[in-house]
């Protein structure tokens, strides 16, 4: 089964991509954008079919106190977005602390600010897919 990790921010989407038995996430890139939540729905319709996904791993930022914020809201109307377009399982993956996780990962490799700001959202995306994926071995 074939996964696509996805780490929504407010001016990025950051995505990953398992191998095609679903057991490692690799980083695939990132969408900038400029909250056009319609393009990004788009954008991610043509992923699941050019790379043949099966199901989709959205982030799901909680607050420390396992409340639901503005950012998990936002997650979750995407998430009713992608249902209405695709036909594959989403699910949601508590990503608290994944995007500290991604850059602290990022500093401990020597990567510049300037290279971290360009990849930290699909690190981030990455370690969300893995950490679904490792869960549900």
């Amino acid at each position: 089964m074939k996964y696509l990790g996805l780490d929504l921010g407010s001016r990025t989407l950051g995505i990953a991509k398992s191998d095609a038995m679903g057991l490692i996430a690799s980083s695939y890139g990132v969408i900038r954008h400029q909250e056009e939540y319609s393009r990004l729905i788009d954008e991610v319709v043509r992923l699941v079919d050019l790379e043949k996904i099966d199901a989709i791993v959205l982030g799901f930022p909680k607050n420390m106190n396992n409340s639901i914020g503005p950012k998990g809201e936002l997650s979750l109307k995407f998430k009713k977005e992608l249902e209405k377009r695709l036909s594959i399982p989403i699910y949601l993956q508590d990503e608290r602390l994944s995007t500290k996780s991604a850059t602290d990962l990022l500093i401990s490799g020597n990567v510049s600010r300037k290279g971290r700001k360009k990849v930290v959202d699909s690190v981030a995306a990455t370690i969300i897919l893995q950490t679904y994926l490792d869960k549900e071995k």
